[in-house]
């Protein structure tokens, strides 16, 4: 899941947050990302340069190698700040969302706090909400949460609550055309 919402690139490049990015979705200087999504802090994170040693191609072997840490590392985290009983596929879909939105923001969420409550629908329908970049909502973070909520429920049955969130259409802005 995380190579098909990702993607898999072998040249740094600026994702949706505008942080240098490598591989899938490894977000190469976390001290970019340290600046908050407001106008001033996205002029921020545009005006970071990247590096000229890492401005190359990259290897399938590097970047295979960076995701098995990046994953090992997001494994760990969500572990550790869900202490609770999780099936495998709860745990791999709260993998990916934190490797998308991060393990502050895992750790800051409502998210985390209904799971720790036991609440997992009311976790889910947060969840869904986590689909902005830059203060706009990106119809590829729409499809990815909904990916995922589904992944979440694929042991059981999908709440109504959540089905109806995971079937509504997009709230982002529709493509101009050309």
């Amino acid at each position: 899941m995380l190579a098909h919402h990702e993607g898999v690139r072998y040249k740094p490049y600026r994702c949706s947050a505008a942080l240098w990015t490598i591989g899938v979705g490894h977000v190469m200087y976390p001290e970019q990302a340290k600046y908050p999504s407001t106008p001033e802090g996205m002029a921020a994170r545009k005006a970071f340069q990247l590096k000229p040693e890492d401005n190359r191609q990259w290897s399938k072997e590097e970047v295979d190698r960076i995701l098995a840490k990046d994953v090992e590392r997001f494994e760990r985290g969500v572990a550790k700040l869900l202490p609770i009983n999780l099936s495998q596929c709860e745990f791999d879909a709260m993998v990916s969302w934190s490797f998308n939105a991060g393990l502050g923001a895992l750790q800051r969420s409502s998210v985390r706090q209904a799971l720790l409550r036991g609440d997992k629908v009311a976790a889910m329908l947060v969840f869904l909400d986590y689909c902005k970049a830059g203060g706009q909502v990106v119809r590829g973070l729409e499809t990815r949460r909904k990916d995922e909520a589904a992944l979440f429920f694929s042991e059981t049955e999908v709440p109504t609550a959540v089905a109806k969130k995971i079937a509504a259409p997009s709230r982002a802005p529709a493509k101009k055309k050309r």
